[in-house]
C-alpha cells in the first residue's frame, strides 16, 4: 500500500486514524502496531511470510537487546551485539545480495571454464528491508553503548520498529529520537492540523511533480538511448533528478506528517538539496537520516576524519552505493560521490564556497551525471548515456537534433518549471509566512483534489525508494 493510492486515502488512513484517537492513551502503541503490520501485509500480500520476517525482526533483536542490558559482563554483551548484528545484516544479505554475489562468482567460474554454475536463489526483496534492518541495528548498538535504556516491552520496540509512516521509506529513525514519545507524547488538534497539512504538500509533490515528471523519464528510456538527441538526452535524466527528488522529499514529508498526527516528531530528511555549492553540501541536505546513520554506526568507530579519513570516506560511500542496491551501477555510484568529495575536502569546496555561483553551476552538471549512474543498471548503457550528453568526445559529432526535444518540451513543460520552482525553496518560505491564511488552507485543498483525480485516472506510480 502507497500513501500516493486512494486505497490508503479513503480507507486506511480514516480506518487507522478514528481507530487510533478512540482509544485510550495507554493502548495507542498497540494500535500502531497492529495498524502497522497491517499496512506491511498489504504491500507484501503476494509473499506473506514476509510478514514473518519482520515480526522475527522484532522478537530476536528484543531477545539480543535483553543481553546487552549492563548487568552482563562486557564480553559477554559484545558477543551478544556481534549475534544481532550478524542476524540482522545475514537476513539483508541473503534477500538483497546473495544472487548479485552469485552472479559475479558465476562469471568468474564460467571465465575458469571449471564447469561449475552456482544456482541463484531468486529471492523477491522484502519491502522496506533496508530500512527497518539499519533502523533496529542502531538500537542494539545503542542498547550497548548505553545511550539508550533497554527496552523492556517487545510491543513498544515493535511500535517503533513497525510505524507504517516511516517503515518501507523511511526516514531512519533511532530509538533515542523517539524513546519519550513512545512512553509520552501529546495529541492537540493543532499537530492535526498542522500533520494533515505537511501530508498534503508530501502528496502534491509526489502526485503532480514526481509522477509527472517521471514520465519523462520513462519515455526517454522507452525510446533507447541510441536514438535520442544531446538535448533530449539532457532533459531526460533532468527530469529524473526531479522525479528522485520529489517522490523521496514527497514521501519524507508525508511520513513526517502521519507522525505528527499521532503525536510524534521525525526528523526532517530533507534540506534544500538541490541549492548546494557542493557533492559535500549535497549530502548534509539529502536523505539527511542515512548520512547520520553511517556517520554515527560506521564512519565515527572507524576513526572519523581523524585517522585514515579518506580510507574511511572510501568505505563509507561503498557502502552508501551498495545500500542503495545491488549492482555495479550502484558501486560506481558510490565511488564517484566519493571521488567528488574527496577532491572538495582536499581543496576544491574552498573555491566553491568562496564563489558560490560556481559551485551551483558544478552542481547543476553533476547532480544529473551523478543520478545517471543510480538510476541505469547495465554499465553499457550508461556509456551510451554520456555518449549522447557528451557527443564531441565520440566519432559522431554532435547529435542537435531538436525534433524530440521540442516535443518532450513541451509536453512536460509546466511540470519541469513547478519542479525547478520548487527546487529553490521559495514555495517552502511562502507557506511558512502564510500558512495560516484562508487561502493558503483554500490552495492546500484544491491540491489534495488534484492528487486525488491524478491518483483515480492512474497517475500512483510507487515509490522510487520502496525498492531499497
Amino acid at each position: 500500500m502507497v500513501f500516493s493510492s486512494l486505497t490508503f486515502l479513503f480507507y486506511f488512513f480514516p480506518a487507522f486514524f478514528l481507530l487510533y484517537f478512540l482509544t485510550p492513551n495507554s493502548w495507542k502503541n498497540l494500535v500502531i502496531f497492529m495498524g502497522s503490520l497491517v499496512f506491511y501485509s498489504y504491500g507484501v500480500i503476494e509473499n506473506p511470510a514476509y510478514i514473518i520476517l519482520i515480526i522475527l525482526s522484532i522478537v530476536v533483536n528484543f531477545l539480543i537487546s535483553q543481553k546487552l542490558d549492563k548487568r552482563y559482563r562486557k564480553g559477554t554483551r559484545k558477543r551478544w551485539l556481534y549475534i544481532g548484528v550478524l542476524y540482522n545484516f545475514g537476513v539483508l544479505f541473503l534477500f538483497k545480495y546473495l544472487d548479485f554475489v552469485t552472479e559475479n562468482l558465476n562469471r568468474i567460474l564460467n571465465f575458469t571454464k571449471i564447469g561449475i554454475t552456482l544456482p541463484y536463489a531468486d529471492l523477491v526483496l522484502p519491502i522496506g528491508i533496508s530500512f527497518y534492518t539499519f533502523q533496529i541495528t542502531s538500537y542494539l548498538f545503542d542498547v550497548y553503548k548505553k545511550k539508550v535504556p533497554v527496552e523492556r516491552s517487545v510491543m513498544k520496540l515493535g511500535t517503533y520498529l513497525c510505524m507504517f509512516p516511516q517503515l518501507i521509506a523511511g526516514p531512519i529513525i533511532t530509538y533515542s529520537q523517539i524513546r519519550e514519545q513512545l512512553y509520552e507524547r501529546k495529541h492537540s488538534l493543532s499537530k492535526w492540523e498542522n500533520g494533515i497539512r505537511e501530508f498534503t504538500i508530501g502528496l502534491s509533490l509526489k502526485v503532480l511533480i514526481a509522477n509527472r515528471v517521471g514520465g519523462l523519464w520513462t519515455q526517454v528510456k522507452a525510446i533507447g538511448f541510441e536514438s535520442i538527441s544531446t538535448p533530449l538526452a539532457w532533459l531526460g535524466i533532468i527530469a529524473f533528478s526531479f522525479q528522485i527528488y520529489f517522490d523521496f522529499y514527497g514521501y519524507s514529508l508525508m511520513a513526517k506528517g502521519l507522525g505528527e498526527i499521532m503525536g510524534f516528531s521525525f526528523p526532517d530528511n530533507f534540506k534544500n538539496p538541490y541549492l548546494s555549492k557542493s557533492m559535500t553540501e549535497f549530502w548534509r541536505r539529502w536523505h539527511i537520516t542515512l548520512g547520520s546513520w553511517f556517520k554515527e554506526y560506521i564512519y565515527i568507530p572507524l576513526g572519523g576524519n581523524r585517522k585514515h579519513h579518506y580510507r574511511n570516506l572510501f568505505i563509507i560511500w561503498v557502502l552508501t552505493g551498495l545500500w542503495h542496491g545491488a549492482g555495479w551501477n550502484f558501486i560506481l555510484w558510490g565511488l564517484f560521490c566519493f571521488l567528488l568529495i574527496s577532491l572538495e575536502k582536499a581543496g576544491l569546496g574552498k573555491i566553491f564556497n568562496k564563489f558560490p555561483l560556481l559551485g551551483h553551476l558544478y552542481m547543476f552538471l553533476l547532480i544529473p551525471l551523478s543520478w545517471l549512474l543510480f538510476a541505469v543498471p547495465d554499465i553499457g548503457q550508461i556509456v551510451i548515456y554520456v555518449s549522447r550528453l557528451f557527443p564531441f568526445f565520440g566519432n559522431n559529432g554532435l547529435v542537435v537534433y531538436a525534433g524530440d526535444f521540442m516535443k518532450y518540451a513541451e509536453t512536460y513543460a509546466y511540470s519541469l518549471i513547478a519542479a525547478l520552482i520548487c527546487c529553490s525553496g521559495i514555495p517552502r518560505k511562502v507557506y511558512e509566512a502564510k500558512k495560516q491564511s484562508l487561502w493558503m488552507a483554500l490552495i492546500l485543498v484544491i491540491l489534495f483534489w488534484l492528487c486525488v483525480y491524478s491518483m483515480y485516472i492512474g497517475l500512483d506510480d510507487p515509490f522510487l525508494y520502496y525498492q531499497f
